[in-house]
């Protein structure tokens, strides 16, 4: 297998597109004055994110990956994110193994 420079460069790029995103989010953050509402809207990030991941599946497939994205997205608001993503697995396997 040989590696080709185009998709060694294309994959710099976006790794450092990705470090420069995170790091300028963490430094530009800190000069916003946080009240409740901008606090509230940070922390809905993270649910919706994940429901942008996983909607194209629940609708692009069967009964059990829809049900499970319901499942996640409910338990998305109250528990962090991994977690959720935990139950949302959890719940297509099992659904998918009792045959829906």
């Amino acid at each position: 297998m040989t590696l080709d420079l185009n998709i060694m460069i294309a994959i710099l790029a976006m790794a450092a597109a990705t470090v420069f995103t995170r790091i300028s989010g963490l430094v530009l953050i800190r000069h916003v004055e946080m009240d409740e509402r901008r606090r509230a809207a940070i922390e809905a990030i993270p649910p919706a994110v994940v429901m942008a991941v996983i909607a194209p599946t629940a609708f692009a497939t069967g009964w059990a990956e829809t049900l499970a994205c319901a499942v996640t997205a409910i338990v998305a608001r109250r528990l962090p994110m991994l977690a959720s993503v935990v139950v949302g697995v959890a719940t297509v396997a099992l659904l998918r193994a009792v045959g829906l």
